[in-house]
């Protein structure tokens, strides 16, 4: 294999055991609710979405995260597949009088599997094992601790948010944002997202991106919402930064309850190709598959098994 293969695939590994924290949660926090676009239909049905939480509450999603990544250097391929489990949690911490509220976001816990071709798999399960394996640090370290403190209003705008775990990587997705004012199926909206990216050379560069939604259906209080992410600055000639690119698309169908006011549901596939990355004679192919799913009950405080004497 080539001398650019292995770190490069290390880099594949490190995104893969880390990114239930970077994805759990598929959407950006954007700043500026984008305009709402015209729907063809006399006088449709209008419908208001809005979050909706009690101080005390505790939200508990179910996240699964399956990603494949095969990298193909000079004729060599190469696949590390990633799966991992987590509970997620949102801790109403506080609603003010204007309906702002106060959350902590957590990860209850984690069991994640890491295998590469050639070598041998690797697991870690933060409710069992009492020491990580080497490159599950990270992830070990940010289980069973408050990890964000956000405000955010009932439309999901953020007015502030406060990392509390230490060594925090880049700001991590949280909220399905919503729009301002009632919308009818087939409405859409967007929001932007702009992604900043290393190059080669050392320098970064802005890319340009905006998150599209749709209300694709309402049936029996759910609303249905496609959502999909444009990649506004032309980046075809750039594989280096398309490589980037790859693993903050989204492409899928989320679920809304309007009654209960908040996310009961998701699911993000995706699969895509890069050519020309790391070199002229090398490509990748991500293949993956993210699912969020709404828990009824409270949350359990899971204990390690002791080990046998």
């Amino acid at each position: 294999m080539s001398n650019h293969a292995v770190p490069f695939l290390n880099r594949r590994m490190v995104i893969a055991l880390t990114v239930f924290l970077q994805m759990a949660f598929a959407f950006a926090c954007w700043g500026a609710v984008g305009k709402t676009a015209a729907v063809d239909q006399k006088d449709p049905q209008r419908y208001l979405l809005r979050y909706r939480f009690g101080q005390g509450d505790q939200i508990r999603t179910k996240v699964v995260h399956q990603a494949s990544v095969r990298t193909t250097i000079e004729g060599t391929s190469q696949t590390a597949k990633t799966v991992s489990v987590s509970v997620k949690s949102w801790k109403i911490v506080d609603v003010d009088p204007d309906g702002k509220v106060t959350f902590e976001h957590a990860v209850e816990f984690v069991d994640m599997k890491n295998d590469v071709t050639g070598r041998e798999t690797v697991s870690y399960d933060s409710r069992e094992d009492d020491e990580p394996p080497a490159g599950f640090e990270d992830v070990a370290r940010r289980v069973g601790i408050p990890l964000t403190r956000v405000v955010m209003d009932e439309t999901g705008t953020l007015h502030q948010r406060k990392e509390l775990a230490p060594g925090a990587a880049n700001p991590t997705q949280l909220v399905l944002p919503l729009p301002k004012d009632k919308i009818a199926v087939g409405s859409t909206w967007t929001f932007p997202d702009d992604v900043v990216v290393n190059l080669r050379n050392g320098n970064s560069r802005k890319i340009k991106c905006r998150q599209r939604f749709e209300l694709l259906s309402v049936e029996n209080g759910i609303a249905k919402i496609s959502i999909a992410t444009q990649i506004l600055t032309p980046i075809r000639d750039y594989p280096e930064i398309e490589a980037q690119l790859v693993q903050r698309e989204s492409d899928g169908i989320i679920e809304f309850d309007m009654q209960a006011g908040r996310v009961i549901a998701q699911q993000i596939d995706l699969d895509r190709r890069v050519t020309g990355y790391p070199n002229a004679k090398s490509s990748m192919h991500y293949r993956t598959r993210f699912t969020e799913t709404l828990l009824s009950g409270h949350a359990r405080t899971a204990q390690r098994k002791s080990k046998s004497k």
